[in-house]
């Protein structure tokens, strides 16, 4: 594919294109990116844990640090009553962890609170797309194991809800 408007447009090999397309078929990966020289490909799809739509206005990447930086919720430490991991809502994704739609604004989730399936926990902000996590079924917050700004790795445990 290329723009013939602009000559210095970059041309997409669409037949590699559908074959990474294939291999994420077939393998049961998110997400694969192909480089070659200056050329990058990044092919992904959703996981179907974040397909919920919800309804927030998306913090601009440069007010996410000050986010960070500023009084964000308190999460639970893990301690000897922490509660375990086995029931934890697990990040589909590598990304930047966020618990409120925008710096200063009530996070979408806190320790305590009851949430009903479906519901939006927190946001994991991958490829500048933000991406909500949502509560697989109804029960009550019992620990927040990230903090707002936070790095997350993919299957890295998010939430506790029991």
């Amino acid at each position: 594919m290329t723009d013939n408007n602009n000559p210095g447009a970059m041309q997409v090999d669409v037949d590699l294109v559908r074959q990474l397309a294939e291999l994420l078929d077939t393998t049961q990966l998110t997400e694969i990116e192909v480089e070659d020289g200056d050329r990058k490909i990044r092919v992904a799809r959703k996981a179907a844990a974040v397909a919920a739509p919800v309804h927030y206005a998306p913090a601009p990447a440069a007010a996410a640090p000050v986010a960070a930086a500023g009084a964000a919720p308190q999460v639970d430490v893990a301690g000897p009553s922490a509660p375990s991991d086995a029931n934890a809502v697990r990040s589909p994704m590598v990304g930047t962890v966020y618990l409120a739609a925008e710096p200063g604004a009530k996070p979408f989730a806190a320790v305590g609170q009851s949430v009903a399936a479906g519901d939006t926990l927190l946001i994991v902000e991958a490829m500048k797309v933000m991406n909500p996590i949502v509560a697989p079924s109804a029960g009550v917050v019992k620990a927040v194991l990230v903090e707002n700004g936070q790095p997350v790795e993919f299957d890295q445990p998010l939430v506790v809800v029991e």
